[in-house]
C-alpha cells in the first residue's frame, strides 16, 4: 500500500503522516526534509541557491545523517527548501530516491507537495492537507518562537504566502492537489480530529480499491 500525503507548510500534514505511518505500520518519508537538507547543505558549501548545477550536485551527494532536525526546522531552511525545490535539476536528482522509497515491497507513506501527482501517482490513497494561511502562520510562528526566534507573526504569514505562490507556480512539479486526492482542511480541527478524518479517507480509498 502506498499513501501519498501532500499539502501546504504548517497545515499539519507532517504530524498526520507520522500518525498514519504508525497506524498502518508503513515506513515514512518526509520528502520536504530532502529539500530542506539540500538547501542547508548548499548554503554551508557556499553554493548560491540559484546555481542550478551547483545545487543539483549537492542534492546528488546528499546524506541526511549530516543534519540535526533543528538544522532543518529553521525559517531559513524552509525558505531555502522552497527555492531549491523550484529547480528542475534538483527535483530530478531527488526523484529516484523518493520513487525507490515509494515502491518498496512492504509499502510506504510519503508526505510532500508532489507525491500524489509526480512521485507516486499510482498511490492507493491520496490526501491533500491544507488550512488558512493565517492559521498556518500562527502555528509556524509558535514553533519558531519556541526555538528562540523573535520573528513577528505578520512576517511569518507573509513568508508562507510567498512560499505558497512559489511552490504552486513552479514549472516543474508544482504543488497541487491530485484530482483523486481527498482534502483534509485542518483550519478548525484539532490534530486528533484531523488524523481521524485522514484515516477515514484512507479506509474509504482502500475500500474503493478493493471493489475495483
Amino acid at each position: 500500500m502506498i499513501i501519498a500525503i501532500d499539502g501546504t507548510t504548517a497545515s499539519g500534514k507532517g504530524t498526520i503522516a507520522k500518525r498514519l505511518s504508525a497506524h498502518y505500520g508503513l515506513p515514512h518519508m518526509d520528502t520536504g526534509r530532502l529539500y530542506r537538507a539540500t538547501g542547508v547543505a548548499a548554503m554551508r558549501a557556499g553554493v548560491e541557491l540559484d546555481d542550478a548545477d551547483g545545487v543539483a550536485m549537492v542534492a546528488r551527494s546528499l546524506d541526511l545523517a549530516d543534519f540535526d532536525e533543528a538544522d532543518l526546522r529553521t525559517a531559513e531552511a524552509g525558505k531555502a527548501a522552497s527555492v531549491v525545490a523550484a529547480i528542475p535539476e534538483v527535483r530530478r536528482a531527488l526523484f529516484e530516491l523518493q520513487r525507490a522509497f515509494a515502491t518498496q515491497p512492504i509499502g510506504a507513506l510519503l508526505d510532500g507537495r508532489d507525491i500524489g501527482t509526480v512521485i507516486a501517482p499510482e498511490a492507493d490513497a491520496k490526501l491533500w492537507v491544507d488550512a488558512s494561511v493565517e492559521v498556518r502562520g500562527a502555528r509556524r510562528w509558535k514553533e519558531l518562537c519556541g526555538q528562540g526566534s523573535d520573528i513577528a507573526l505578520e512576517t511569518v504569514i507573509e513568508q508562507l504566502r510567498v512560499r505558497d505562490q512559489r511552490d504552486q507556480s513552479r514549472k516543474d512539479a508544482p504543488a497541487e492537489m491530485a484530482a483523486d486526492a481527498v482534502l483534509i482542511d485542518t483550519t478548525d480541527l484539532t490534530i486528533e480530529a484531523a488524523v481521524e478524518k485522514a484515516i477515514a479517507a484512507v479506509e474509504a480509498a482502500m475500500a474503493r480499491g478493493n471493489r475495483a
